[in-house]
């Protein structure tokens, strides 16, 4: 198979996401435009690479109601209301994790409350990932 072939859907996924609803068309923008309804303060785009980019996933989020192709919507909402929207802040669960040094980096893109988040941080490794930040990243 070739290399640009195996690259080229993660990379649409990629540029889909990262471009948000307006990839969608005119309608669907006008329907997250700010002030366009309470969905439009908990809209976010989460997302998970390993290191040097090589995998990534990532899922859309709204939280007012808990909805969007995140397995455990209701959960990581919950998480991301009780850190008031600061991923920095996020709370997973205490336990042990090997030193196996395999770098992974959690991003998290959208709105919260009306308030702009643009937040990303490396992990050493999956479980320090879910350690640190609970079902959030949990996809």
């Amino acid at each position: 198979m070739n290399a640009a072939r195996t690259l080229a859907a993660p990379l649409a996924l990629l540029a889909a996401l990262a471009a948000g609803p307006a990839a969608l068309g005119p309608a669907a923008a006008a329907d997250r435009a700010p002030g366009a309804g309470p969905q439009a303060a908990d809209h976010l785009q989460l997302s998970v690479s390993g290191s040097e980019r090589t995998w990534w996933r990532g899922v859309e989020l709204d939280c007012r109601p808990p909805v969007g192709r995140h397995p455990r919507a209701a959960r990581a909402c919950a998480a991301i209301e009780r850190a008031r929207g600061d991923f920095g802040a996020l709370r997973g669960r205490a336990g042990m994790c090997t030193a196996v040094h395999d770098p992974v980096t959690a991003a998290a893109t959208g709105t919260w409350r009306g308030r702009r988040i643009e937040w990303r941080r490396t992990y050493g490794n999956a479980c320090e990932l879910e350690s640190a930040t609970g079902p959030v990243f949990r996809f």
